[in-house]
């Protein structure tokens, strides 16, 4: 006999979703906020001749700023007050996660809860201010180094005018993704990357099939390609939902006067906890001071050309930072956000619930401990192989990034998120129909 969960899943239809009004609401939301952001990637800085950009970026676009375009939505093509995306607050984020694992203070601070978690965002939104105009000073002479006038009027102005605008963008995106995750649906910051990179795939599919058309892709490497493509969406939906069940045992116990059985569940262990945020993270670290580095290098000293070349999209070196880095972010976000030992062996001891042939407290800790590196292992070799194939492909055939392995990735799981997400509302929706219809309202406090 089906469970009632799945009874509601199997029953779920477009008129229970005319009727979630709250849902309904989010979604449009939503689509508002991102239509908002995707009008931002359209505002150019002040001082910038366009034309010449687009012919600066020609040039520019098969190395790192093409990568970091993706994550940006086009906006650095068109270099606008939104060029710097939403990396900034990432790489901030990354800093203050690895500050907290070392300093005590901050770990501390941390585990008070909301007022903590609140002081936490605070130092992360001042640290993204100061990567921001950091990155946008670096931008800013750059942009006035390249060879060409795509400044129009250099000078001290047009640098503080270029800083500004990039922090306003950047601080309106971080604001911007919040206001989608309180009151939209789905992850605020995720679903922006998310919105830039489907935005532009139209125009990249079209690029792709015009090299085919002009012989620069022969037809088997085109086919290929649409079979990888198709292939690597088969693995990532299968990878995702992966997970290990591992056994919880609830004893008898009794409440007052009643005495309840003993029960069993089940606690899931994804393979890929940590999700999406190791390619992001690893991009955010990579990409966006070799992004300054390629602006500035046209010219720099010579040691900057050579370290920008080398790093270039799939050069051994790029590709062996790039699954390094993917790697240790899938153990180190797995093990200090996504999923803590130690805090879930406390919480099954704390409501009488244990693991068959493990004792409650160190060693059931120690126990999960091992299963989450051995998952963690095996889910970050795959992350680094989603990701680096098909950055290998891009390379070697020069076909448009937006095709690669990290943005599938990103689509993908964004995707399946927000699906879920609506999917939660729909089922709350039908379990507050169902219960009005059997006239069982439980008090509200």
């Amino acid at each position: 006999m089906a469970s009632a969960a799945e009874q509601l899943a199997a029953n779920l239809n477009f008129s229970a979703f005319a009727k979630a009004e709250e849902l309904k609401k989010r979604i449009w939301f939503t689509l508002g906020a991102l239509i908002v952001y995707r009008l931002c990637t359209y505002v150019p800085l002040p001082g910038i001749d366009p034309v010449e950009m687009a012919r600066f970026f020609e040039q520019f676009q098969q190395g790192i700023g093409g990568m970091l375009n993706v994550f940006a939505g086009g906006a650095l093509e068109r270099m606008s007050i939104v060029a710097l995306n939403i990396m900034p607050y990432i790489s901030a984020s990354i800093i203050m996660q690895l500050l907290a694992s070392m300093s005590p203070e901050l770990a501390k601070l941390k585990k008070e809860g909301e007022a903590g978690r609140k002081k936490i965002n605070q130092y992360t939104r001042y640290g993204t201010v100061l990567l921001t105009i950091l990155q946008g000073y670096g931008i800013a002479v750059g942009l006035e180094g390249a060879s060409g006038s795509l400044v129009l009027d250099p000078g001290l102005f047009f640098r503080l005018t270029t800083v500004v605008s990039l922090v306003g963008g950047t601080m309106f995106l971080m604001w911007l993704g919040e206001q989608i995750t309180a009151r939209g649906v789905g992850n605020g910051i995720s679903l922006i990357i998310f919105a830039g990179i489907v935005a532009e795939l139209p125009a990249a599919l079209g690029r792709a099939f015009k090299l085919g058309e002009t012989g620069q892709l022969s037809t088997f490497v085109l086919l290929t390609l649409i079979a990888l493509v198709a292939g690597l969406i088969f693995v990532i939906v299968f990878v995702e939902r992966a997970q290990r069940r591992i056994i919880i045992q609830y004893p008898k116990r009794q409440m007052g006067n009643r005495m309840f059985q003993g029960d069993s569940s089940h606690l899931p262990m994804k393979l890929n906890a940590a999700g999406v945020i190791p390619p992001i993270f690893a991009s955010s670290i990579l990409l966006m001071p070799l992004t300054v580095a390629g602006f500035t290098a046209q010219g720099g000293p010579e040691w900057l050309t050579t370290v920008t070349s080398l790093l270039g999209q799939g050069q051994p070196l790029y590709i062996a930072l790039y699954a390094s880095l993917i790697i240790f972010f899938a153990f180190f976000y797995t093990s200090t956000v996504a999923f803590v030992p130690e805090d879930t062996a406390e919480n099954l001891k704390k409501y009488g619930g244990f693991i068959p042939g493990y004792r409650p407290g160190t060693r059931t800790a120690e126990y999960l401990e091992y299963v989450s590196k051995r998952l963690t292992t095996v889910g970050s070799i795959y992350l680094a192989i989603v990701c680096i194939i098909p950055e290998l492909l891009i390379s070697q055939y020069a076909i448009p990034f937006y095709l690669g392995g990290t943005s599938l990735l990103i689509v993908v799981n964004v995707s399946m998120d927000t699906v879920a997400q609506v999917h939660s509302h729909l089922m709350s929706h039908q379990y507050e129909g169902l219960i009005k219809k059997a006239k069982l309202r439980g008090s509200r406090r």
